[in-house]
Formats: C-alpha cells, structure tokens, sequence
C-alpha cells in the first residue's frame, strides 16, 4: 500500500494505492518486466499524481466498458494489462488495482 499526499494549487491529493488479492497472486504469474512496469506506474502515480500518470501515452490508460464500467486498464506490455478502479470520497482518493491479465486480442 501507498499512501501520498501532495499540493497542487492550492489542492492537496491523496492516493492510497492497493493491491487487491487477485492481484497480488496475477503478479505472481507474469514475468519479472511485467511487475517491474506496474511498480514503475505506482511510484509514478506518487511522484506526479494519477491524473498526469494517465497522459502519458505509454500506458494507454483508458476507461472500460460493459461489465468493467467504472474500472480503467492500463498496458503493462503488448500482452498485459492492470486493472484499477478509483473510489474518491470527500478527503480521500483511493486507488485499487483489481488483477494484472494477460490481454486477449
């Protein structure tokens, strides 16, 4: 877990960010380069808060739709993603990332 706090204008953001269970053991299945991509994405969204992380046309952060409305994917790799979802109420935005996947085209 990651906590951070961080003034932007006057603004201050909080991201708490988890890995759920199915997760951690996905983590456990994907090569090394692959966890080494998401730690890299995490201790970005700490460094420069998640609404920059999502401009950066590497991760090809993008909403999902259907049945993973709500949740966004990230690309770890050609083949893998991330998948989160935020959960912002009133002082705290919690950010939980919910399975890493292979991607199937």
């Amino acid at each position: 877990m990651l906590d951070y706090n961080k003034g932007v204008g006057g603004i201050v953001e909080i991201y708490t960010v988890k890995l759920s269970t199915k997760a951690q053991w996905g983590l456990r299945r994907v090569p090394k380069h692959i966890v080494d991509k998401l730690i890299d994405w995490v201790e970005s969204v700490a460094e420069y808060g998640l609404s920059e992380v999502r401009k950066v046309p590497g991760y090809h952060d993008e909403p999902l739709r259907g049945k993973r409305k709500g949740q966004r994917s990230i690309r770890l790799s050609r083949a893998y993603r991330a998948i989160y979802m935020t959960d912002e109420s009133e002082d705290i935005q919690f950010l939980e990332v919910i399975e890493v996947n292979k991607h199937e085209y």
